[in-house]
């Protein structure tokens, strides 16, 4: 049985995963997939593949085509999630900033560098007119980093993903200003070359249950109560969430690949461009 690393957030796009597993259909195939949840994000993620901690991550699209231009040795092999990530803004409950315009110049918390809520910030500044490359911010790690930034006010504003932001919102620690959605698709699957070089069979095999489990992911009955106890959400707001997410079952396009570059160089994030072949495998 060949062991498989994966690793994904803690959030309700990967519960696919954790059914297939529950459901045995990897050990069924012959694969001991251990995944791990990591909570800091996609920077942390792009950290293990190139640790080789990580064999497979589901992660954002953006920050892991930024990573392997900056030489992390890995590839996308598939789409993972078709629909746009919606990244709520975020201010403290106490804070002086009451609307969008009022962030310009106010510093960002971040989980780290390179992470989609870096790089979404700057996506988000370029929107708004303002400086993207001039941005300043706070190192916060994780979400709940964030809440002490923000309620410390040692960071003015924090982007994460709205509905699994929402319940602090609900709460009254944090005030939502607006969304920013991802201007492609959110989620990508990536796999360490070495990996894909050596064990592509095993690779095969999990896309097929992977995408064989999201297709049919949101006819199952009850799914928003289901997800709502898990992730500690309202099921109306689950409910919404699914009918804004498409899972996906193909690999990503040339298109939007050159849509992800050109968006990286225009904000400076990137200091060069890859070919499709660089960045995306087949399997």
């Amino acid at each position: 049985m060949q062991t498989l690393k994966v690793v994904g957030v803690p959030e309700h796009f990967n519960y696919p995963w954790q059914q297939a597993i529950k459901q045995g259909l990897f050990t069924a195939a012959g694969i001991d997939l251990h995944w791990t949840d990591v909570p800091e994000g996609t920077g942390k993620m792009c950290q293990l593949l190139r640790e080789g901690s990580a064999d497979m991550a589901i992660i954002l699209t953006e920050g892991i085509v930024r990573d392997i231009l900056h030489g992390n040795p890995s590839r996308i092999i598939q789409e993972y999630v078709a629909s746009p990530l919606l990244w709520g803004i975020h201010v403290g409950a106490a804070s002086k900033f009451e609307k969008i315009e009022d962030l310009k110049n106010a510093k960002v918390a971040i989980s780290r560098m390179g992470s989609g809520s870096h790089l979404m910030a700057c996506v988000h500044a370029e929107q708004q007119g303002w400086d993207a490359q001039n941005l300043s911010f706070e190192i916060v790690h994780t979400i709940d980093g964030a809440v002490d930034a923000l309620t410390q006010e040692t960071a003015d504003y924090f982007m994460w993903e709205h509905f699994m932001t929402k319940p602090l919102v609900d709460q009254g620690i944090f005030r939502h200003l607006g969304d920013c959605p991802t201007p492609w698709p959110c989620f990508v699957m990536a796999v360490r070359e070495e990996v894909l070089q050596n064990y592509s069979s095993v690779i095969s095999q999990t896309l097929r249950i992977i995408n064989e489990q999201t297709q049919k992911f949101k006819s199952q009955p009850n799914l928003n109560v289901t997800l709502a106890e898990k992730y500690h959400q309202k099921s109306e707001d689950i409910s919404q969430w699914l009918s804004l997410t498409e899972w996906s079952q193909k690999n990503i396009s040339p298109e939007v690949l050159n849509q992800v570059q050109n968006q990286l160089w225009a904000l400076g994030l990137i200091d060069k461009k890859g070919t499709f072949a660089d960045i995306v495998a087949s399997v």
